[in-house]
């Protein structure tokens, strides 16, 4: 076989998210919005006492270093897309940003609750007027950059007879998108503490307020890392496309010995199925059972005779349906 007769038989392993791009420019956007919150707020809770807008402003200053984790996985992973070194491309090292950013958010969950036990026992004093006005300006930035990042919803595939809903999460970015999120949950706690101590007297508040954002920030990050490190782990995304999968071919008397289906990037999942079968057919008749299943990005399949009959087996058919991979 001449080498360009091969050529048309390859594909790119490119698994990138559909917005890939789109994400990487507004997370640009995010970061300088972040940053120059993070300087203000933490100059002001330092001025005006307030544990509450210290908590925030170090809050964002972390989240300031996790966006640029976020940003810096979306540049490697369009760079590399193309690396040959990268068996199935470089879809996943938005998981792996992600993940990294979920523990960033543990630390800072317990680096707040520290700091407010701390305060609870030693109060200060806090110039409630400057803090209340420089939290309701971050409450806004947060809200901005929230809306930056928002993904707008579930992604949902609907395969005919096989109803399953497909979730193409991009966890880099909906790890982004929860540290501002958190970052608009502690100016909004930091709001109500400061206004409960300049009309009531209740100083106790700030630190209370952040010992509750410790609370949810912690239950975010862990809800964060099982996702990520559910892809990492090349866990089965979805049940009922794998139950799909098996039940399509699963025809005329083969049957499924093996099924392994695992994402390899936003929105791209792979799959490998060995069928054991009574009378062997040619790769086209694999491929057009699973026609339609439209998140399978890379399949292989394997094709073996049952060893049941002497008849001598054909050599096992690798399947890669045309149109399925990404361009």
């Amino acid at each position: 076989m001449h080498d360009h007769a091969l050529e048309d038989w390859r594909h790119d392993h490119v698994f990138l998210g559909a917005d890939h791009a789109r994400n990487e420019r507004r997370t640009w956007m995010v970061i300088a919005l972040t940053a120059t919150m993070m300087v203000g707020e933490i100059a002001a809770g330092l001025a005006f006492g307030s544990m509450a807008l210290l908590a925030d402003g170090f809050h964002m200053a972390t989240h300031a270093g996790a966006l640029s984790i976020t940003v810096l996985a979306y540049i490697y992973a369009r760079r590399h897309a193309r690396d040959a070194r990268f068996s199935f491309g470089t879809g996943k090292v938005g998981e792996l940003a992600g993940f990294a950013s979920a523990v960033i958010l543990g630390v800072i969950a317990l680096l707040i609750g520290f700091e407010s036990v701390v305060r609870l026992t030693r109060p200060v004093e806090i110039r409630f007027d400057e803090a209340i006005a420089v939290a309701v300006l971050g409450l806004v930035v947060n809200l901005v950059s929230a809306r930056l990042l928002h993904e707008g919803g579930h992604h949902h595939h609907h395969d005919h007879g096989h109803a399953h809903h497909h979730h193409d999460h991009d966890h880099n970015l909906r790890a982004a998108y929860v540290h501002v999120l958190t970052d608009a949950l502690t100016s909004i706690l930091a709001i109500a503490a400061l206004l409960a101590g300049r009309f009531y007297g209740w100083v106790w508040m700030d630190p209370l307020m952040g010992i509750v954002s410790a609370v949810v920030i912690s239950r975010w990050s862990w809800g964060l890392m099982r996702g990520a490190g559910a892809v990492l782990l090349d866990m089965v995304p979805d049940p009922a496309l794998a139950d799909a999968v098996r039940a399509r071919l699963e025809t005329d008397g083969d049957r499924v010995a093996d099924l392994h289906l695992w994402r390899v990037g936003p929105g791209h999942d792979a799959l490998i199925a060995a069928i054991v079968t009574d009378d062997p057919q040619p790769p086209a008749t694999y491929e057009q059972r699973l026609h339609g299943l439209v998140p399978l990005s890379h399949v292989t399949i394997e094709v073996h005779r049952c060893p049941a009959h002497d008849a001598p087996a054909r050599p096992a058919a690798a399947v890669d349906p045309v149109g399925a991979h990404a361009p």
